[in-house]
């Protein structure tokens, strides 16, 4: 028996093998199903543009002027921060930079530390052998190729030790104002669990988001969704009762409330 349904994302999307003939009598289930699974996210998208505009109204309401729970004044010290912060909680990082921006947070002051004088201040960070070559890296190249200061593109940025497009993402939106959506896994979650913007990989989510996130929110986008998955739409157990957009959400799994809670 041929199957009749297949799932992405979650979502399930019945063809029933009368469609399929009708399709093209020829066309193997197969062939069919690869073909549909193509377009099934597209055919979602088109179904919740107004959930997608409701959800940010209620994001910017609760929370209207977002940011990064980074510590930072200058684009610099926010880039070296977001390299700091890979596969590490906010916190150990504005814990290590708390000590380490009062007395070098230029390119020409952390290169004066160099590397051995550098690790000291982040030993507490994950990978932070690793950090501390890339950030030492980085702060050669800013002063060799763009004198001293962050550049404000994409390419410049991505060009950096230690930079992926995530981390130029963060920094074009945060510390330039440009509407950017860099995905991490709490977005990369957002974005799946709610419908909002599903894909199968984070350039995948960061294209759809870009794309269907209306323009007036695109710029606070990141922040808001980084927060929800940070707090409310957790990984291993989502606060869905709590969360503000549940009735607008498409994760079929819903948590309910505690019993003790209620009961209080």
């Amino acid at each position: 028996m041929r199957p009749n349904c297949f799932d992405v994302t979650n979502r399930s999307f019945t063809i029933s093998p009368t469609i399929v003939y009708s399709f093209h009598p020829r066309l193997s289930w197969f062939t069919f199903a690869s073909f549909a699974s193509l377009r099934c996210n597209e055919f979602f998208d088109h179904m919740n543009q107004t959930k997608r505009t409701e959800i940010f109204r209620r994001l910017r309401a609760a929370d209207p002027a977002p940011t990064t729970e980074l510590a930072y004044q200058t684009p610099f010290e926010l880039l070296v921060s977001v390299i700091l912060s890979a596969q590490a909680t906010d916190r150990s990082v504005n814990l290590a930079t708390a000590q380490l921006f009062p007395l070098a947070n230029t390119p020409q002051k952390i290169l004066a530390l160099g590397e051995a004088g550098l690790t000291p201040y982040i030993q507490r960070i994950g990978l932070y052998r690793t950090k501390a070559k890339n950030v030492i890296a980085t702060c050669a190249l800013l002063v060799e190729k763009f004198g001293g200061e962050v550049p404000q593109n994409r390419e410049a940025l991505e060009s950096l030790p230690g930079v992926g497009r995530k981390t130029a993402n963060v920094v074009l939106n945060t510390a330039f104002g440009q509407p950017t959506i860099a995905v991490d896994t709490h977005i990369f979650r957002v974005a799946n669990r709610t419908g909002i913007a599903p894909g199968r990989n984070v350039v995948e989510v960061e294209n759809r988001l870009m794309k269907f996130v209306p323009e007036e929110f695109r710029h606070d986008a990141h922040h808001w969704l980084i927060l929800h998955g940070r707090y409310v739409c957790k990984a291993r157990r989502p606060d869905c009762p709590t969360c503000l957009i549940r009735d607008l959400c498409e994760f079929k799994a819903k948590t309910k409330a505690d019993v003790q809670s209620v009961a209080r």
